[in-house]
């Protein structure tokens, strides 16, 4: 695999001219994005309600829609729950990430869609991998695997036609089958809700794989990587990893846990700072020289 790395990595900066160019004009990129949902959105119930269609400015929108809270929206959502169609997306919608109320005691149902997965968390995965390639060409990133690890992630079922998850679920479930190749563990651990034996299951299963990546929050990760040396006696991760080259991190600030990530690890690797919510991928780190 290593003689099609700077294949690899040719491929994977095919997109910078894309991020260049609306990191150039970031204006313009947000408008031609709002543009796109607001022809789609017309279409629904909620973009009827507030006349989508006739909007013609930035100007029109604000006078014609009210900001929003989630409260102010749930009606809609539970209405999408139960499987209605048109409500506030114009393609049926499946999916919905379960994520923690931070305004209110309430779990928040955020939807899905396929357009949402694809456009943006997917494309999103890949402009991470074009931004990576550029500041590392060398890089044997996609010769290994990456390691995932999220929180609860099983998978719920809310009636026939709707499942609902945490958002790493909801990825991982849907991603497409080639990232099985690229990724450990097997979905079926992954999946897995009890923590204490998917911990386990996580060590004992990615010990012999040729890990050269990580993804996850920095509290979950440095337990496994502590289990993992516990079973293999190592010293340190690289000695496990010697690929070990780069730690995506997000959720939380990782300046408090760099100094364990260091110590575990061994050996100088690269962080990368992302932000991805189940709003959507909101941002990736794009200078690798900082912290």
């Amino acid at each position: 695999m290593k003689l099609l790395s700077p294949a690899i990595s040719r491929v994977a900066r095919l997109r910078l001219w894309s991020i260049e160019q609306w990191m150039a004009e970031p204006v313009e990129a947000q408008y031609a994005v709002w543009q796109d949902l607001l022809a789609a959105g017309q279409y629904t119930e909620f973009g009827r309600k507030f006349g989508f269609s006739k909007i013609q400015s930035l100007a029109d929108f604000k006078k014609a829609v009210p900001v929003h809270r989630y409260e102010d929206i749930t009606p809609f959502i539970d209405r999408m729950l139960k499987g209605e169609e048109n409500v506030l997306w114009n393609t049926p919608v499946a999916w919905f990430a379960k994520s923690s109320g931070t305004t209110s005691d309430r779990s928040k149902f955020i939807p899905i869609s396929e357009e949402s997965l694809k456009d943006n968390h997917y494309k999103a995965s890949k402009d991470v991998l074009s931004l990576y390639y550029t500041s590392h060409p060398e890089s044997d990133l996609l010769t290994g695997k990456g390691l995932v690890i999220g929180g609860s992630h099983q998978i719920n079922q809310y009636n026939e036609g709707v499942q609902y998850g945490d958002l790493s679920a909801v990825i991982l479930q849907n991603s497409p089958f080639w990232s099985n190749w690229i990724r450990t563990p097997d979905l079926s651990i992954a999946l897995m809700d009890e923590w204490e034996e998917k911990i386990e299951k996580l060590a004992q299963s990615t010990i012999m794989e040729n890990v050269t990546s990580m993804a996850g929050v920095p509290t979950w990760l440095i337990v496994l990587l502590k289990r993992i040396l516990e079973i293999t006696g190592k010293q340190t991760i690289k000695e496990v990893w010697p690929s070990l080259e780069l730690y995506m991190h997000g959720g939380v600030s990782f300046v408090p846990y760099k100094q364990q990530f260091e110590r575990l690890i061994g050996a100088p690797i690269n962080y990368m700072e992302m932000y991805n919510a189940s709003e959507g991928f909101f941002a990736a780190q794009d200078d690798l020289s900082q912290d």
